[in-house]
């Protein structure tokens, strides 16, 4: 097992909130989340669009900061890359999961960190390569 990269990102939250303002939640919904993700935010796309905001933008962050954990040995795409939250049981830590369009086994592991405060969101993402 080896370290493949460390990544981070940052985001402001009224950054998110003006995009979903201006071109729609849905459009950047539909943009950066995968197909499993779209299930999740189709459950709250009533919710207020600050709601939505932080919705897309942990996911935004998180895929940002996968690209540079990833990048240049592997290349994703917003839609490779799927966040599983903290269920409901407590059972699963959160992870974001990378699953290429080719289908290939990469055996990776993206270990992830998501921390919320006031109008940020800051994540971290630890790529290690499973031998």
């Amino acid at each position: 097992m080896g370290i493949l990269g460390i990544g981070v990102d940052i985001v402001h939250l009224p950054r998110i909130l003006s995009l979903v303002q201006r071109r729609s939640a849905e459009k950047l919904a539909k943009r950066i989340l995968s197909t499993q993700e779209l299930a999740d935010w189709k459950k709250i796309s009533g919710k207020p669009e600050s709601q939505q905001a932080q919705f897309l933008a942990v996911r935004w962050s998180l895929k940002e900061a996968a690209y540079k954990a990833l990048y240049p040995a592997i290349i994703p795409t917003w839609k490779e890359l799927t966040f599983h939250p903290l269920n409901a049981s407590a059972t699963m830590k959160p992870c974001l999961v990378y699953n290429p369009a080719s289908g290939v086994d990469c055996n990776l592991k993206l270990h992830s960190s998501v921390s919320h405060d006031g109008d940020y969101v800051f994540t971290s993402i630890l790529a290690e390569h499973l031998m």
